[in-house]
């Protein structure tokens, strides 16, 4: 238990999550709430399910780890819980959607989709924190202080 809050006092765990954070943000508000152009919880369950053919629990997962995981990385709650998490979301939508669309993002609109680079600086972010944890200001550096070794 202690290892999943033990992080340092260091601006590193900070500066990683406080920037996965802002990011994953508005695409877990897309997916939960419909904000920014999104479908909305109901929206994105139905494309998960029946498109894509994701079982309604990962397609649940996806959609409240996305949310609930960017907000906890803003408040440095449970960071490596949530790397780990992001890093399966990302690898999944790379292998299932992004890879036949190549690296780059659709920037000019001439792909007939989004490559996967946004999802490997995700992977990547995540990993880093995995490693570091939270850093300074953070939730799990409290818990990690008051939980008995």
């Amino acid at each position: 238990m202690k290892a999943m809050f033990q992080t340092d006092d260091s601006w590193r765990g900070l500066i990683l999550r406080l920037t996965l954070g802002v990011v994953i943000f508005p695409h877990g508000a897309q997916k939960l709430l419909g904000w920014y152009h999104g479908f909305g919880f109901n929206g994105t369950m139905g494309f998960f399910t029946e498109t894509m053919h994701l079982p309604w629990l990962v397609a649940f997962l996806v959609i409240i780890g996305e949310f609930f995981g960017s907000l906890g990385l803003l408040a440095g709650f449970l960071t490596r819980f949530t790397a780990a998490s992001f890093i399966l979301i990302m690898a999944g939508a790379i292998l299932m959607v992004h890879t036949p669309h190549g690296f780059f993002m659709n920037w000019f609109g001439k792909q007939a989709g989004e490559g996967y680079e946004y999802h490997l600086l995700v992977i990547g972010l995540s990993a880093a924190l995995l490693l570091t944890g939270a850093g300074k200001w953070s939730v799990d550096k409290i818990v990690a202080e008051r939980v008995p070794a």
